[in-house]
Protein backbone atom coordinates (compact mmCIF):
# COMPACT_ATOMS: atom_id res chain seq x y z
CA UNK A 1 0.00 0.00 0.00
CA UNK A 2 1.15 3.78 -0.65
CA UNK A 3 1.12 6.92 1.09
CA UNK A 4 1.25 10.66 -0.26
CA UNK A 5 2.57 13.26 2.34
CA UNK A 6 2.34 16.71 1.84
CA UNK A 7 4.83 19.14 4.14
CA UNK A 8 3.88 22.61 4.60
CA UNK A 9 5.97 25.29 6.32
CA UNK A 10 8.82 25.75 8.13
CA UNK A 11 12.24 23.57 8.55
CA UNK A 12 10.26 22.07 11.33
CA UNK A 13 7.53 20.49 10.11
CA UNK A 14 9.71 19.23 7.32
CA UNK A 15 11.92 17.92 9.79
CA UNK A 16 8.79 16.44 11.82
CA UNK A 17 8.01 14.51 8.29
CA UNK A 18 10.94 13.15 7.87
CA UNK A 19 9.75 10.70 11.20
CA UNK A 20 6.32 10.62 9.90
CA UNK A 21 7.90 8.91 6.89
CA UNK A 22 9.92 6.37 9.38
CA UNK A 23 6.24 5.26 10.83
CA UNK A 24 4.71 5.07 7.71
CA UNK A 25 7.51 2.62 5.96
CA UNK A 26 7.43 0.67 9.38
CA UNK A 27 4.08 0.10 8.71
CA UNK A 28 4.50 -1.10 5.27
CA UNK A 29 3.48 1.57 3.47
CA UNK A 30 5.70 2.73 0.22
CA UNK A 31 5.69 6.69 -0.97
CA UNK A 32 4.00 8.14 -3.82
CA UNK A 33 4.06 11.35 -5.67
CA UNK A 34 0.66 10.39 -7.16
CA UNK A 35 -2.15 11.04 -5.04
CA UNK A 36 -4.44 8.63 -7.25
CA UNK A 37 -2.67 5.83 -6.29
CA UNK A 38 -2.28 6.69 -2.07
CA UNK A 39 -4.15 4.96 0.43
CA UNK A 40 -3.24 7.17 2.88
CA UNK A 41 -3.02 10.90 2.27
CA UNK A 42 -1.45 13.10 5.02
CA UNK A 43 -0.64 16.85 5.19
CA UNK A 44 1.93 18.01 7.47
CA UNK A 45 0.27 21.64 8.39
CA UNK A 46 1.12 25.30 9.08
CA UNK A 47 -1.80 27.37 10.66
CA UNK A 48 1.12 29.67 11.40
CA UNK A 49 0.27 31.63 8.24
CA UNK A 50 -3.38 31.55 6.81
CA UNK A 51 -2.03 30.53 2.93
CA UNK A 52 -0.76 27.97 4.68
CA UNK A 53 -4.23 26.70 5.74
CA UNK A 54 -5.55 28.00 2.21
CA UNK A 55 -3.82 25.14 1.12
CA UNK A 56 -4.82 22.45 3.85
CA UNK A 57 -8.56 23.28 2.59
CA UNK A 58 -7.63 22.85 -1.25
CA UNK A 59 -6.42 20.02 -0.98
CA UNK A 60 -8.55 18.06 1.71
CA UNK A 61 -11.36 19.19 -0.48
CA UNK A 62 -9.71 17.27 -3.54
CA UNK A 63 -9.15 14.07 -1.48
CA UNK A 64 -12.61 14.01 -0.42
CA UNK A 65 -14.24 14.16 -3.75
CA UNK A 66 -11.61 10.97 -4.40
CA UNK A 67 -13.28 9.13 -1.99
CA UNK A 68 -15.92 8.62 -4.39
CA UNK A 69 -13.84 6.19 -6.65
CA UNK A 70 -11.69 4.56 -4.05
CA UNK A 71 -11.16 3.72 0.03
CA UNK A 72 -8.37 5.78 1.15
CA UNK A 73 -7.54 7.29 5.03
CA UNK A 74 -6.60 11.03 5.60
CA UNK A 75 -5.08 12.72 8.55
CA UNK A 76 -3.43 16.07 9.11
CA UNK A 77 -0.98 16.97 11.88
CA UNK A 78 1.81 19.68 12.43
CA UNK A 79 1.29 23.10 13.61
CA UNK A 80 -2.46 23.76 14.04
CA UNK A 81 -3.98 25.87 15.96
CA UNK A 82 -7.43 25.08 18.47
CA UNK A 83 -9.95 26.49 15.81
CA UNK A 84 -8.06 24.72 13.04
CA UNK A 85 -7.74 21.75 14.80
CA UNK A 86 -11.70 21.94 15.44
CA UNK A 87 -12.88 22.48 11.37
CA UNK A 88 -10.18 19.33 10.62
CA UNK A 89 -11.70 17.09 12.41
CA UNK A 90 -14.95 16.90 10.30
CA UNK A 91 -12.87 17.21 7.00
CA UNK A 92 -10.21 14.43 7.85
CA UNK A 93 -10.19 10.76 9.00
CA UNK A 94 -7.59 11.54 11.57
CA UNK A 95 -6.06 14.62 13.78
CA UNK A 96 -3.27 14.35 15.86
CA UNK A 97 0.02 16.24 17.00
CA UNK A 98 3.53 14.97 16.42
CA UNK A 99 3.42 13.78 19.90
CA UNK A 100 0.85 11.07 19.32
CA UNK A 101 2.89 9.73 15.84
CA UNK A 102 4.08 6.75 17.89
CA UNK A 103 -0.08 5.82 17.60
CA UNK A 104 -0.65 6.42 14.31
CA UNK A 105 -0.40 2.59 13.50
CA UNK A 106 -3.38 2.06 16.13
CA UNK A 107 -4.97 4.85 14.99
CA UNK A 108 -5.18 3.55 11.40
CA UNK A 109 -6.17 -0.19 12.36
CA UNK A 110 -9.15 1.62 13.45
CA UNK A 111 -10.41 1.71 10.32
CA UNK A 112 -9.90 -1.97 9.15
CA UNK A 113 -6.98 -1.39 7.51
CA UNK A 114 -4.64 -4.84 7.89
CA UNK A 115 -0.93 -3.06 7.75
CA UNK A 116 1.43 -5.24 5.69
CA UNK A 117 4.62 -6.36 7.07
CA UNK A 118 5.78 -6.86 3.52
CA UNK A 119 4.15 -5.83 0.10
CA UNK A 120 0.95 -8.30 0.16
CA UNK A 121 0.81 -9.41 -3.85
CA UNK A 122 -2.21 -11.27 -5.33
CA UNK A 123 -2.46 -14.22 -7.54
CA UNK A 124 -2.65 -12.19 -10.69
CA UNK A 125 0.34 -10.19 -9.30
CA UNK A 126 -1.53 -7.06 -8.26
CA UNK A 127 -1.61 -5.60 -4.51
CA UNK A 128 -4.93 -6.61 -2.74
CA UNK A 129 -8.13 -3.63 -2.54
CA UNK A 130 -8.77 -2.82 0.86
CA UNK A 131 -11.82 -2.32 2.22
CA UNK A 132 -12.02 0.63 4.83
CA UNK A 133 -14.40 0.81 7.27
CA UNK A 134 -15.15 3.92 9.25
CA UNK A 135 -15.25 2.99 13.25
CA UNK A 136 -18.55 3.63 14.89
CA UNK A 137 -16.88 6.08 17.40
CA UNK A 138 -14.88 9.21 16.25
CA UNK A 139 -11.04 8.99 17.25
CA UNK A 140 -10.84 12.09 18.65
CA UNK A 141 -13.82 14.05 20.28
CA UNK A 142 -13.57 18.06 19.65
CA UNK A 143 -13.83 18.01 23.36
CA UNK A 144 -10.17 16.41 23.88
CA UNK A 145 -7.50 18.67 25.41
CA UNK A 146 -4.06 18.40 23.93
CA UNK A 147 -0.81 19.51 24.91
CA UNK A 148 1.23 19.86 21.75
CA UNK A 149 4.53 19.55 23.74
CA UNK A 150 3.96 16.87 26.26
CA UNK A 151 5.81 13.59 25.75
CA UNK A 152 8.04 14.53 23.17
CA UNK A 153 10.74 12.33 23.85
CA UNK A 154 8.27 9.53 23.07
CA UNK A 155 8.55 11.57 18.92
CA UNK A 156 11.95 12.19 19.47
CA UNK A 157 13.19 8.48 19.63
CA UNK A 158 11.71 8.24 16.17
CA UNK A 159 14.59 7.78 13.65
CA UNK A 160 13.83 10.00 10.69
CA UNK A 161 13.99 8.98 7.15
CA UNK A 162 15.75 11.65 5.81
CA UNK A 163 15.32 12.87 2.48
CA UNK A 164 18.75 13.99 1.97
CA UNK A 165 21.89 12.23 2.04
CA UNK A 166 23.91 14.80 2.93
CA UNK A 167 21.72 17.30 4.75
CA UNK A 168 19.63 16.81 7.92
CA UNK A 169 18.26 18.30 10.36
CA UNK A 170 18.00 17.53 14.15
CA UNK A 171 15.14 18.68 16.32
CA UNK A 172 16.40 19.95 19.47
CA UNK A 173 13.70 21.86 21.43
CA UNK A 174 9.70 22.37 20.61
CA UNK A 175 7.33 24.76 21.88
CA UNK A 176 7.63 28.90 22.45
CA UNK A 177 7.70 30.81 25.72
CA UNK A 178 7.52 34.25 24.12
CA UNK A 179 4.34 34.67 23.18
CA UNK A 180 5.12 37.56 20.57
CA UNK A 181 1.91 39.29 19.67
CA UNK A 182 2.31 38.32 15.82
CA UNK A 183 3.14 34.80 16.46
CA UNK A 184 1.10 31.67 16.58
CA UNK A 185 3.10 29.17 17.49
CA UNK A 186 2.78 29.19 21.13
CA UNK A 187 -0.31 27.78 20.67
CA UNK A 188 0.09 25.21 17.90
CA UNK A 189 3.45 23.89 19.21
CA UNK A 190 2.99 24.51 23.16
CA UNK A 191 5.58 25.61 25.29
CA UNK A 192 9.60 24.95 25.91
CA UNK A 193 10.25 21.46 25.67
CA UNK A 194 13.95 20.84 24.99
CA UNK A 195 15.07 17.37 23.94
CA UNK A 196 17.70 15.00 25.96
CA UNK A 197 21.10 16.09 24.74
CA UNK A 198 22.94 12.63 24.49
CA UNK A 199 19.71 11.91 22.11
CA UNK A 200 21.39 15.42 20.10
CA UNK A 201 25.08 14.25 20.64
CA UNK A 202 23.81 10.44 19.31
CA UNK A 203 21.92 11.79 16.81
CA UNK A 204 24.52 14.34 15.37
CA UNK A 205 27.64 11.58 15.52
CA UNK A 206 25.53 9.11 13.74
CA UNK A 207 25.13 11.32 10.96
CA UNK A 208 28.41 12.90 10.75
CA UNK A 209 29.73 8.74 10.05
CA UNK A 210 26.98 8.45 7.60
CA UNK A 211 29.11 11.42 5.40
CA UNK A 212 26.39 14.45 6.33
CA UNK A 213 27.87 17.71 5.61
CA UNK A 214 25.19 20.02 6.76
CA UNK A 215 23.24 19.99 9.84
CA UNK A 216 20.95 22.04 11.72
CA UNK A 217 19.77 22.35 15.24
CA UNK A 218 16.30 23.14 15.02
CA UNK A 219 13.93 24.63 17.51
CA UNK A 220 11.45 27.78 17.84
CA UNK A 221 13.64 29.50 20.16
CA UNK A 222 16.94 27.30 19.88
CA UNK A 223 18.82 29.41 22.31
CA UNK A 224 16.60 28.39 25.15
CA UNK A 225 17.44 25.38 25.16
CA UNK A 226 17.74 23.64 28.63
CA UNK A 227 16.58 26.80 30.27
CA UNK A 228 13.08 24.62 30.98
CA UNK A 229 15.23 21.48 32.63
CA UNK A 230 17.66 23.46 34.57
CA UNK A 231 19.79 21.20 37.08
CA UNK A 232 18.80 18.82 34.74
CA UNK A 233 20.03 19.53 31.38
CA UNK A 234 23.05 21.63 29.80
CA UNK A 235 22.58 24.92 28.14
CA UNK A 236 23.07 25.63 24.07
CA UNK A 237 26.46 26.63 24.97
CA UNK A 238 27.36 23.89 26.56
CA UNK A 239 25.69 22.02 23.95
CA UNK A 240 27.40 23.66 20.68
CA UNK A 241 30.59 23.43 22.99
CA UNK A 242 30.56 19.52 23.27
CA UNK A 243 29.22 19.20 19.46
CA UNK A 244 32.16 21.58 18.32
CA UNK A 245 34.69 19.36 20.59
CA UNK A 246 33.19 16.05 18.96
CA UNK A 247 34.02 17.82 15.54
CA UNK A 248 37.63 18.11 16.25
CA UNK A 249 37.79 14.28 17.69
CA UNK A 250 36.80 13.18 14.11
CA UNK A 251 38.91 13.30 10.44
CA UNK A 252 35.53 14.48 8.63
CA UNK A 253 34.25 18.08 7.70
CA UNK A 254 30.72 19.05 8.48
CA UNK A 255 29.30 22.20 9.56
CA UNK A 256 26.62 22.92 12.40
CA UNK A 257 23.84 25.43 12.04
CA UNK A 258 21.08 26.22 14.03
CA UNK A 259 17.80 28.29 13.83
CA UNK A 260 15.92 30.27 15.60
CA UNK A 261 18.02 31.85 18.45
CA UNK A 262 16.13 34.75 20.11
CA UNK A 263 18.04 37.73 20.76
CA UNK A 264 16.61 37.63 24.48
CA UNK A 265 18.65 34.73 25.07
CA UNK A 266 21.69 34.99 22.91
CA UNK A 267 24.31 35.07 25.07
CA UNK A 268 27.80 36.26 24.88
CA UNK A 269 29.14 32.80 25.87
CA UNK A 270 27.15 31.37 22.42
CA UNK A 271 28.99 33.50 20.40
CA UNK A 272 32.47 32.96 21.70
CA UNK A 273 31.77 29.00 21.71
CA UNK A 274 31.12 29.30 17.93
CA UNK A 275 33.97 31.60 17.13
CA UNK A 276 36.07 28.60 18.87
CA UNK A 277 35.05 25.46 16.49
CA UNK A 278 35.90 24.88 12.79
CA UNK A 279 32.47 22.80 12.67
CA UNK A 280 30.30 25.22 13.91
CA UNK A 281 29.00 27.55 10.97
CA UNK A 282 29.88 31.24 10.85
CA UNK A 283 26.27 31.92 9.85
CA UNK A 284 24.09 33.44 12.82
CA UNK A 285 20.51 33.97 11.76
CA UNK A 286 18.97 36.64 14.26
CA UNK A 287 15.73 38.14 13.90
CA UNK A 288 15.12 42.01 14.71
CA UNK A 289 11.47 42.07 13.50
CA UNK A 290 11.52 45.88 13.91
CA UNK A 291 14.25 48.01 14.78
CA UNK A 292 11.71 50.51 16.63
CA UNK A 293 11.95 50.06 20.84
CA UNK A 294 8.25 51.23 20.92
CA UNK A 295 6.96 48.47 17.77
CA UNK A 296 9.31 46.25 19.53
CA UNK A 297 7.15 46.39 22.74
CA UNK A 298 4.26 46.30 20.77
CA UNK A 299 5.28 43.14 19.37
CA UNK A 300 6.27 41.87 23.15
CA UNK A 301 9.36 40.57 21.78
CA UNK A 302 11.10 41.99 25.31
CA UNK A 303 14.20 43.64 24.14
CA UNK A 304 15.66 46.85 22.73
CA UNK A 305 17.05 47.89 19.97
CA UNK A 306 20.70 48.53 22.22
CA UNK A 307 19.91 45.28 23.63
CA UNK A 308 20.20 44.01 19.99
CA UNK A 309 23.02 46.08 18.96
CA UNK A 310 25.32 44.49 21.76
CA UNK A 311 25.03 40.89 20.18
CA UNK A 312 25.73 42.14 16.84
CA UNK A 313 28.66 44.39 17.95
CA UNK A 314 29.69 41.15 19.55
CA UNK A 315 29.32 38.71 16.71
CA UNK A 316 30.85 41.23 14.62
CA UNK A 317 33.85 41.41 17.02
CA UNK A 318 34.44 37.91 18.28
CA UNK A 319 33.21 36.05 13.98
CA UNK A 320 34.17 38.80 12.03
CA UNK A 321 33.84 36.49 8.98
CA UNK A 322 30.41 35.55 10.12
CA UNK A 323 27.77 36.44 8.20
CA UNK A 324 24.26 37.77 9.98
CA UNK A 325 20.68 36.80 8.46
CA UNK A 326 17.13 38.13 9.84
CA UNK A 327 13.69 38.70 9.90
CA UNK A 328 11.67 41.34 9.53
CA UNK A 329 8.03 42.70 9.65
CA UNK A 330 6.78 45.71 7.78
CA UNK A 331 3.08 46.75 8.72
CA UNK A 332 2.51 45.61 12.06
CA UNK A 333 -0.48 47.24 13.67
CA UNK A 334 0.19 50.63 14.27
CA UNK A 335 3.18 50.49 12.20
CA UNK A 336 3.84 54.89 11.75
CA UNK A 337 6.08 56.04 9.22
CA UNK A 338 8.99 57.01 12.20
CA UNK A 339 8.85 53.73 13.74
CA UNK A 340 9.32 51.88 10.17
CA UNK A 341 12.23 54.60 9.17
CA UNK A 342 13.72 53.14 12.34
CA UNK A 343 13.75 49.42 10.81
CA UNK A 344 15.20 50.62 7.93
CA UNK A 345 17.97 52.60 9.94
CA UNK A 346 18.38 48.93 11.76
CA UNK A 347 18.97 47.55 7.86
CA UNK A 348 21.32 50.01 7.20
CA UNK A 349 23.33 49.53 10.37
CA UNK A 350 23.36 46.12 10.63
CA UNK A 351 24.29 45.45 7.44
CA UNK A 352 22.80 41.96 6.73
CA UNK A 353 23.98 39.31 4.39
CA UNK A 354 20.09 38.21 3.84
CA UNK A 355 16.74 39.09 5.45
CA UNK A 356 13.53 37.62 5.23
CA UNK A 357 11.29 40.41 5.33
CA UNK A 358 7.52 40.01 5.60
CA UNK A 359 4.57 42.30 4.83
CA UNK A 360 2.69 41.46 8.08
CA UNK A 361 -0.50 39.61 7.60
CA UNK A 362 -2.65 38.69 10.52
CA UNK A 363 -1.87 35.15 12.04
CA UNK A 364 -5.55 33.81 13.52
CA UNK A 365 -4.67 32.49 17.20
CA UNK A 366 -2.02 35.04 18.12
CA UNK A 367 -3.04 38.08 20.39
CA UNK A 368 -2.33 40.75 17.61
CA UNK A 369 -5.53 39.36 15.30
CA UNK A 370 -7.75 41.10 17.73
CA UNK A 371 -5.64 44.36 16.58
CA UNK A 372 -6.53 46.47 14.06
CA UNK A 373 -4.60 45.81 10.44
CA UNK A 374 -4.53 49.04 9.96
CA UNK A 375 -1.37 49.74 7.86
CA UNK A 376 -2.80 49.44 3.67
CA UNK A 377 -1.41 46.88 1.62
CA UNK A 378 -0.12 49.24 -0.41
CA UNK A 379 2.41 51.30 2.59
CA UNK A 380 3.43 47.71 3.62
CA UNK A 381 4.41 46.72 -0.63
CA UNK A 382 5.85 50.15 -0.32
CA UNK A 383 8.04 49.74 3.02
CA UNK A 384 9.06 46.29 1.46
CA UNK A 385 10.95 47.47 -1.07
CA UNK A 386 12.61 50.17 0.58
CA UNK A 387 13.80 47.32 2.69
CA UNK A 388 14.99 44.87 0.06
CA UNK A 389 16.19 47.71 -2.13
CA UNK A 390 18.46 48.45 1.78
CA UNK A 391 19.38 44.88 1.75
CA UNK A 392 20.28 44.14 -2.12
CA UNK A 393 22.64 47.65 -1.28
CA UNK A 394 24.76 45.95 1.13
CA UNK A 395 24.66 42.36 0.62
CA UNK A 396 26.00 43.26 -3.09
CA UNK A 397 29.02 45.03 -0.94
CA UNK A 398 29.70 42.53 0.67
CA UNK A 399 29.30 40.05 -1.78
CA UNK A 400 31.67 42.00 -3.92
CA UNK A 401 34.53 41.80 -1.31
CA UNK A 402 34.85 38.10 -1.90
CA UNK A 403 35.55 38.05 -5.42
CA UNK A 404 39.27 36.88 -5.62
CA UNK A 405 39.00 34.79 -2.70
CA UNK A 406 38.71 30.83 -2.68
CA UNK A 407 35.96 29.61 -0.53
CA UNK A 408 34.76 26.31 0.95
CA UNK A 409 31.17 25.12 -0.97
CA UNK A 410 28.68 22.58 -0.23
CA UNK A 411 27.16 21.45 -3.30
CA UNK A 412 23.40 20.85 -3.79
CA UNK A 413 22.39 20.41 -7.13
CA UNK A 414 21.96 21.86 -10.35
CA UNK A 415 21.10 25.50 -11.39
CA UNK A 416 18.59 26.00 -14.20
CA UNK A 417 20.92 26.61 -16.47
CA UNK A 418 22.19 22.62 -16.08
CA UNK A 419 25.93 23.73 -17.15
CA UNK A 420 26.39 24.86 -13.56
CA UNK A 421 25.95 23.62 -9.67
CA UNK A 422 24.89 25.57 -7.12
CA UNK A 423 25.80 25.64 -3.93
CA UNK A 424 26.32 27.72 -0.34
CA UNK A 425 29.31 28.92 1.54
CA UNK A 426 29.70 28.40 4.88
CA UNK A 427 28.30 31.58 5.16
CA UNK A 428 25.08 30.49 3.25
CA UNK A 429 25.77 32.69 0.62
CA UNK A 430 24.31 31.73 -2.58
CA UNK A 431 26.98 30.70 -5.49
CA UNK A 432 27.06 28.59 -8.32
CA UNK A 433 30.27 27.46 -10.58
CA UNK A 434 30.69 25.69 -14.18
CA UNK A 435 30.11 22.08 -14.09
CA UNK A 436 28.34 19.03 -14.78
CA UNK A 437 29.44 16.44 -12.38
CA UNK A 438 26.67 15.28 -10.71
CA UNK A 439 28.79 13.32 -8.53
CA UNK A 440 30.38 16.85 -6.64
CA UNK A 441 26.39 17.09 -5.29
CA UNK A 442 26.74 16.78 -1.54
CA UNK A 443 30.10 16.97 -1.33
CA UNK A 444 32.62 19.77 0.15
CA UNK A 445 34.17 21.96 -2.74
CA UNK A 446 36.93 24.91 -3.18
CA UNK A 447 35.47 27.38 -5.35
CA UNK A 448 37.47 30.69 -6.76
CA UNK A 449 34.71 33.60 -6.68
CA UNK A 450 34.97 35.19 -9.96
CA UNK A 451 31.34 37.58 -10.20
CA UNK A 452 28.62 38.92 -7.56
CA UNK A 453 25.42 39.75 -7.13
CA UNK A 454 23.12 41.45 -4.51
CA UNK A 455 22.13 37.70 -2.96
CA UNK A 456 24.60 35.16 -4.62
CA UNK A 457 28.24 35.22 -6.35
CA UNK A 458 29.69 32.98 -8.88
CA UNK A 459 33.04 31.51 -9.21
CA UNK A 460 35.31 28.58 -10.95
CA UNK A 461 35.93 25.19 -9.81
CA UNK A 462 38.93 24.91 -8.25
CA UNK A 463 40.39 21.54 -8.98
CA UNK A 464 43.72 20.27 -6.76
Amino acid sequence: MKYFLLPLGCQMNQSDTERVRTVLHNMGFTPTENEEEATLLGIIACSVRQKGIDKVYTRIKKWNKQREQKNCITFVSGCILPADRERFLKLFDLVFTMNDLPELPDMIRQYGITIPTKPQITDNGQQPIVNIQRPLVPLFSKKDKINPSANMDRFWVIEPDHISDFEAFIPIQNGCNKFCTYCAVPYTRGREVSRKSEEILAELKELVQKDYKLITLLGQNVNSYGLDKKGEEINFAELLRRIGEYGNSVDKEFWVYFTSPHPRDMSDEVIEVISQYKCLAKQIHLPIQSGDNAMLDRMNRKHTIDDYRHIIHTIRTVIPEATIFTDIIVGFTGETEEEFENSRKAMEEFKYNMAYIAQYSVRPGAVASTWADDVPKETKKKRYHILTDELMKHSLVYNQGLIGKTLKVIVNGFDRNKAYLTGYTEGKIVIRFKSNDRNLIGKIVKVEVTSATPLSIEGNLVTE
